[in-house]
């Protein structure tokens, strides 16, 4: 017997149990027997079920069902009764006898409640998971029954993670994986099963609330940023990047000066984010200050400091008395910057530091278009920063025409095109036109023209501008292409009349020298002729 206090209930079920066993006879009790109908039982808990006694005997006694349960007959007849159990809550074992012959016949069977967890929970997940790292996954399972039909299952999305049995009534399963880029914006989550499929019943399944993951990749380095070290001015732009971001559309960019944040624009280009900020300033706030470009992600930070040194460089300003003077007019130049500022001007002397810089000129022609320049030296810091600049001059001056473009005399040919290259300067810019003095015929300057026999004679080539006129004369001569055919004829002809004038001479004066000569025999005296040649050298005879 157990010592201490039990449980009414479990003192009127082994006092049932132990009057059973005293009726039941020892050995066996025939060829006959007593069945439950159906066999191992499955109730929901709270639920109500039907069963089923029934013996072979032809004999026997009213069937009696020994229970704990609220019970209910359903009616008997020779040889079965049929009971409905309510309120089942609990497993519990019925008992089932009756006598056949004398003999006592039993039969027992066992009744499993099952219910749904009453807690199916995953442990929420951290608001930001670094990529790489190992994420705890923790389902918590409350209630259910029967245990030993009950698994759990973690799942990443439809992708099963684990998968473990429910042990005791509060069941905690945790599982291990390492967390990826792809994971970001997944679904977690953790499910029962209730596999009562081998008891004749299907397959139940709880599922917790899906909960999503977040996963970040922030290096360990910090962001580059790009910012002058001195600067010159009234802005400043900072450039501040970095890469190897993951997913680069959460990070958040900060760019301050000292204690002034800085608006600015961010461009995300793949795993790379970079923030550009202007930032401005005045004269008196000059000096060293701190730029700070800080990126968050994922709960963590990196951060960059940069000091800047702001001076105020002014200038150079360059002037002019007058922008357009008229020819043989003083014009006076001057270049001036800040007090710290050496400033040097093309032409002018040298001057002392702070100083504006001086020129004066009395202004020609060859001034138009001129351009001064300003150079501005600062030193700060051991560095040396320039700046400069520049501004053109223009002087007014009359027309004038270059007889070097404009040739005094022109001789062109009848229907050949010709091109009159005359030029005139000035400022401002003359018009130029070239007038035959006689017909009026105006002449194309500086385009191509078709010249003939009338273009001949003297042309007026007049500039003219608001400042005056410049007149220059040009004699145009245009030659006949038949004259030249028939000069060219008359060069054959004497060419001809030269070349048999050269002949006659020869025959007649050259040969009559070389010949031997014959007396006319009439004659009563003959003495024989001979030419004589000029003297051969060695004292040869002439033949």
């Amino acid at each position: 017997m157990p010592s201490g206090r039990l449980p009414g209930a479990c003192w009127m079920s082994l006092v049932f149990l132990l009057l059973i066993g005293c009726l039941l006879p020892a050995g066996v009790h025939g060829q006959y027997s007593l069945r439950f109908e159906p066999q191992d039982l499955v109730v929901p808990d709270g639920g109500s079920i039907s069963v089923n006694c029934s013996t072979d005997c032809p004999h026997s006694r009213p069937i009696l069902l020994e229970t704990f349960l609220p019970k209910k007959s359903l009616g008997q007849g020779l040889g079965w009764a049929a009971f409905q159990l309510s309120n089942v809550t609990n497993d519990s074992q019925i008992l089932c006898s009756t006598f056949c012959d004398g003999s006592q016949l039993s039969t027992s069977s066992n009744i499993t409640v099952y219910r749904f967890p009453d807690r199916v929970e995953l442990a929420p997940l951290p608001r930001w998971q670094p990529v790489g790292e190992n994420l705890t996954l923790s389902c918590q399972v409350v209630g259910g029954a029967p245990r030993a039909s009950l698994t759990v299952v973690l799942l990443r999305g439809e992708e099963e993670l684990s998968r473990q049995p429910a042990v005791g009534k509060a069941t905690q399963v945790n599982v291990t994986v390492l967390a990826r880029r792809e994971d970001h914006g997944a679904n977690f989550s953790c499910s029962t099963e209730l596999d009562l499929r081998p008891r004749g019943l299907g397959l139940f399944q709880n599922s917790s609330a899906p909960r999503q993951l977040r996963t970040f990749a922030l290096p360990m380095r910090p962001p580059r940023l790009d910012v002058p070290r001195f600067l010159v001015g009234t802005s400043c732009q900072a450039n501040c990047t970095l890469d190897g971001l993951f997913p680069a559309s959460e990070a958040q960019v900060e760019l301050a000066l000292g204690d002034q944040t800085l608006n600015h624009t961010v461009e995300r280009r793949g795993d790379s984010i970079t923030a550009t900020a202007t930032s401005t300033w005045s004269a008196e706030q000059e000096g060293t200050r701190e730029i700070v470009c800080s990126v968050t992600l994922g709960g963590e930070t990196r951060e960059t400091r940069e000091n800047v040194t702001f001076y105020s460089f002014q200038g150079p300003i360059l002037n002019l008395s007058e922008l357009s003077a008229p020819e043989g007019t003083t014009v006076t130049v001057t270049c001036a910057a800040g007090s710290r500022v050496q400033v040097t001007l093309d032409g002018a002397p040298a001057v002392a530091l702070g100083q504006p810089a001086q020129l004066q000129l009395n202004t020609t022609e060859t001034d138009d278009k001129r351009r001064f320049f300003c150079n501005a030296t600062l030193k700060v810091d051991g560095m040396t920063l320039y700046r400069n600049t520049s501004v053109q001059l223009h002087v007014l001056y009359g027309p004038k025409i270059d007889r070097a473009t404009c040739p005094k005399r022109l001789k062109w040919k009848d229907n050949t095109n010709q091109v009159l290259e005359c030029q005139a300067r000035g400022n401002p810019k003359p018009h130029l036109r070239c007038v035959h003095q006689r017909s009026q015929l105006e002449v194309p300057v500086g385009t191509s023209f078709l010249v003939t026999l009338n273009y001949s004679g003297t042309y007026l080539c007049n500039a003219a501008s608001s400042r005056g006129t410049y007149n220059l004369t040009v004699v145009m001569r245009v030659q006949d292409s038949n004259s030249a055919v028939v000069a060219l004829m008359v060069a054959l002809v004497i060419l001809g009349l030269v070349t048999v004038l050269t002949a006659l001479l020869y025959v007649f004066v050259i040969k009559r020298q070389s010949d031997t000569y014959q007396v006319n025999p009439r004659s009563p005296t003959w003495l024989p002729l001979t030419s004589r040649q000029p003297d051969q050298a060695g004292g040869e005879e002439p033949s």
